[in-house]
């Protein structure tokens, strides 16, 4: 199974990502994850030949953006795939993104969320309402419903 956790910068797909892993490792599962800021060029592309071309064991799960749809539909071809989406206020996005560690440019937080295609995900989560930790519960308890 392949989970994807897309949303805006800032809206904390890689923080939750992270709580997802941890959890589901917790219980036993297999799990890898795969990031989009693995990648410098052609990231969609890559993602998806890496997810694509490793044997599906476990839970994939990637962390990335897909704001635009045709990244959305690559993926869905991979096989046993759900979407995840993890937002929050454009506000939220760009103090989060000040504080990172290595911030993207503020320009491109406007445009990614002005931008960002919606996906038919079967899950979103808004962080301006919900903890990292209460995201990653709701995220695993829908993966196991998933697995059923």
């Amino acid at each position: 199974m392949i989970v994807v956790i897309c949303g805006p910068p800032g809206a904390g797909k890689t923080t939750i990502t992270a709580r997802v892993r941890e959890r589901l490792e917790a219980r036993g599962r297999p799990v890898r994850s795969v990031h989009s800021d693995d990648f410098s060029s052609r990231t969609y592309d890559q993602l998806a030949e890496q997810v694509g071309e490793t044997p599906a064991t476990g839970v994939t799960l990637v962390d990335g953006t897909f704001y635009r749809r045709k990244w959305q539909t690559r993926f869905r071809t991979l096989g046993d795939v759900h979407f995840v989406r993890v937002t929050a206020s454009l506000e939220t996005c760009l103090e989060r993104n000040r504080e990172r560690a290595d911030p993207i440019a503020e320009r491109g937080v406007h445009v990614v969320y002005r931008e960002f295609d919606e996906p038919d995900a079967e899950l979103e989560i808004d962080t301006d309402r919900c903890s990292p930790d209460d995201a990653a519960d709701r995220i695993v308890a829908t993966i196991e419903a998933w697995l059923e």
